[in-house]
């Protein structure tokens, strides 16, 4: 994923966009960066590796390195930004969230160009980010650039530019998967990801962009340059999964929004039937934790945290990006209670399940412990598609997803054509997929969400929300 940051205003503001930005930093670990204007300087940039330490600890000397009156920044979970570009429409900052799946044809078509070129990056890749500015670049304003950018290429992109007067623009993409929020201060204008980040700044809520709509900020006015389009596709993993707890996306915030969906999760086992001995309900952390709480309070069940995650100095799960570290790191920091575990019957709520690896590390961690029982929840349908519109399972193909492997062990490549079966709880393949994974993993039971349950507690119109992941449809 990603997310960005930025503010024009008439008083030095890069204490606010320093902050700003750090609190977009559960969107990624990869790379995480700034860039400023300044009547005096003009443009600065600043990027740091983050993917051994927080964007603050890399970020703490920036005040001696850069000032300006507006600034832009970003957590990035795939190449440097942002980037800083000269061209006849100027020079700017520019950076960008999303993901393009036809780079290479579009790289192609650029260089094709007489004099044209990129700079290469390891492998001979090229950054996402300057291949957005090229293509922004072919035309003669940056509204018709944003515009046939996001209409070229197969992907998601939402962008922010910072122009060499101090002005911003900013441009929600095309069809609306992830959200840009507008506040504003006495001083400027602010534009973020998430709301939060400059509501704690001082900036009340303007207005959410719609789909590929695209505004110009100075310190004093917002002026709309693209109407919203008609298509609304949100991701609704917004929600149930890499959203912050305080974020509010459409009007729903996220703490809610998990709330109704345990609530639902445990409405559905009961309609099943399911009477199994349960001592504690939990969530296994962070995101799976407030699905739980929901549960628990519509089960009657006790809530307990069986285990703690240790985050001092291992605060994101994300982090390192080898997998077989990350696993390893993930059991590390998990610190069991050991009286709300042994000889316990205990149900947990995750998220989602993806590719399982690290959920099997808890269970076995679980009986190591002493547990009696271990009953698994996941706060949404199986997942069944790699995602190709965000970087939100972006590295799984579809054969790495522990619900396409089980399906294939169980009726080989034929099963492909009964996803739809297999998704539904409620089918003969549905159950048999559930008990496969539950045997798999060494659950006592295991239930998915309803993709009608889980988009009721969103509570959108489901025509306006991306459920590719669980369906395969836009």
């Amino acid at each position: 994923m990603g997310g960005f940051f930025g503010i024009t205003s008439h008083i030095d503001c890069l204490a606010d966009v320093f902050f700003g930005t750090d609190y977009h930093s559960h969107l990624g670990t990869r790379r995480g960066g700034l860039a400023a204007f300044d009547a005096h300087i003009g443009l600065q940039r600043k990027i740091h590796n983050i993917e051994n330490a927080p964007f603050r600890t890399k970020f703490e000397r920036i005040f001696d390195e850069m000032r300006g009156t507006s600034a832009i920044g970003c957590i990035s979970d795939t190449d440097p930004q942002p980037l800083l570009v000269r061209s006849h429409l100027g020079v700017y900052a520019i950076s960008t969230i999303g993901i393009i799946n036809n780079a290479q044809t579009l790289i192609d078509g650029c260089l094709a160009h007489a004099g044209s070129y990129f700079d290469a990056m390891t492998g001979g890749r090229v950054n996402g980010t300057q291949l957005l500015s090229a293509l922004i670049n072919q035309k003669d304003n940056f509204t018709d650039g944003i515009r046939y950018a996001q209409e070229t290429i197969d992907g998601t992109a939402s962008i922010l530019i910072l122009k060499d007067d101090g002005t911003l623009i900013a441009a929600r993409d095309r069809v609306g998967r992830l959200p840009v929020q507008i506040g504003r201060r006495e001083d400027g204008y602010a534009v973020s990801f998430e709301s939060f980040a400059y509501q704690k700044l001082g900036f009340e809520d303007v207005c959410e962009l719609g789909p590929g709509e695209i505004v110009h900020l100075t310190p004093d006015a917002m002026t709309q340059l693209a109407a919203p389009g008609t298509k609304k596709r949100v991701c609704s993993f917004l929600w149930s999964y890499y959203g912050y707890p305080t974020s509010t996306y459409e009007g729903i915030n996220v703490e809610a929004m998990r709330y109704r969906n345990g609530e639902s999760m445990a409405e559905q086992d009961r309609a099943a039937g399911f009477a199994d001995p349960i001592d504690y309900v939990g969530g296994v952390p962070d995101s799976g934790t407030p699905h739980a709480i929901g549960y628990a309070n519509r089960s009657g069940k006790p809530f307990a945290r069986a285990f703690i995650k240790y985050t001092p100095t291992w605060a994101r799960s994300f982090m390192p990006q080898n997998q077989r570290e990350r696993n390893r790191v993930a059991k590390m920091k998990q610190i069991p209670v050991h009286e709300l575990i042994k000889d316990k019957n205990l149900l947990f709520v995750d998220d989602s399940i993806v590719r399982g690896t690290q959920l099997r590390e808890t269970v076995e961690f679980l009986y190591e412990n002493g547990a009696r029982s271990v009953h698994m929840r996941s706060a949404c349908p199986p997942i069944l598609f790699a995602c190709k519109y965000l970087n939100f399972s972006r590295e799984t193909s579809d054969m790495e997803l522990i619900a396409r492997r089980v399906i294939l062990e169980l009726e080989g490549e034929e099963g492909f054509n009964h996803l739809s079966e297999y998704s539904d709880g409620t089918s003969e393949r549905g159950k048999n997929l559930r008990r496969a994974i539950a045997e798999k993993f060494h659950f006592s039971s295991l239930a998915f969400q309803s993709l009608e349950g889980v988009l009721g507690a969103i509570g959108m119109d489901p025509c306006e929300l991306c459920t590719y992941c669980w369906t395969g449809k836009e």
